[in-house]
């Protein structure tokens, strides 16, 4: 994983679709050749974080493998 700065072709950034109203606390993914890129969705203009198809795949598999608790 790395930070990277800006690839010459733009790409294209979304938010997930569980993200809430506020816009303060969202990240946003742009998918690339070679995996995802993250970034904050306050700082567009800022780094963002490179992850590559492998890793971003193992990550989101464990999260859907993940199954949530009922708070006690």
């Amino acid at each position: 994983m790395s930070v990277a700065h800006h690839p010459d072709v733009e790409p294209e950034w979304f938010k997930s679709s569980y993200s809430g109203g506020n816009a303060t606390e969202c990240l946003e993914c742009a998918r690339v050749t070679y995996g995802v890129l993250i970034r904050d969705s306050k700082d567009a203009d800022g780094s963002f974080v490179a992850v590559g198809a492998g890793a971003w795949g193992r990550f989101v598999g464990g999260l859907r493998r993940e199954q949530p608790t009922a708070p006690a």
